[in-house]
């Protein structure tokens, strides 16, 4: 599994974990520092999650407002928990990380739907997706 699948997983479990417990997502991430620091070999995988997860907190408005707009008659609210942190991660990478592919931002997303979330999740994720990377492209 490659460091950034890694950092995915990581960025996800922050985001649910903040989103779940209601908490501000800086206090889950400096757990998460105090944490990834006593596992050097995690390194390259923690500094791509921060990335990720300062990169939704940073953009939050403007990715939810594309995830409303695009997940026709789902509020956010409705969406499951994982699915909601799952379409804002790859939303971050589509639009803000030249770095990452549409296509592999969108790949991942569906595939950790697939294992983390319901048996519809993937395609929700993927017909979201699929219309941010369209928005982004135009």
């Amino acid at each position: 599994m490659s460091a950034r699948t890694k950092a995915r997983k990581r960025a996800l479990d922050m985001l649910f974990q903040a989103d779940v417990r209601q908490e501000p997502i800086l206090s889950i991430v400096n757990a998460e520092a105090k944490r990834a620091a006593g596992e050097p070999d995690r390194a390259a995988s923690w500094l791509y999650a921060r990335e990720i997860v300062d990169g939704v907190a940073d953009h939050r408005e403007e990715i939810d407002e594309l995830l409303v707009s695009y997940a026709q008659g789902w509020t956010l609210d409705r969406m499951p928990h994982v699915d909601r942190a799952l379409l804002r991660i790859a939303a971050w990478e589509i639009l803000f990380n030249a770095e990452v592919p549409a296509a592999v931002a969108i790949d991942e997303a569906i595939e950790l739907a697939k294992e983390y979330s319901t048996d519809d999740s993937g395609r929700f994720v993927n017909g979201v997706l699929g219309k941010i990377a369209d928005h982004a492209a135009s």
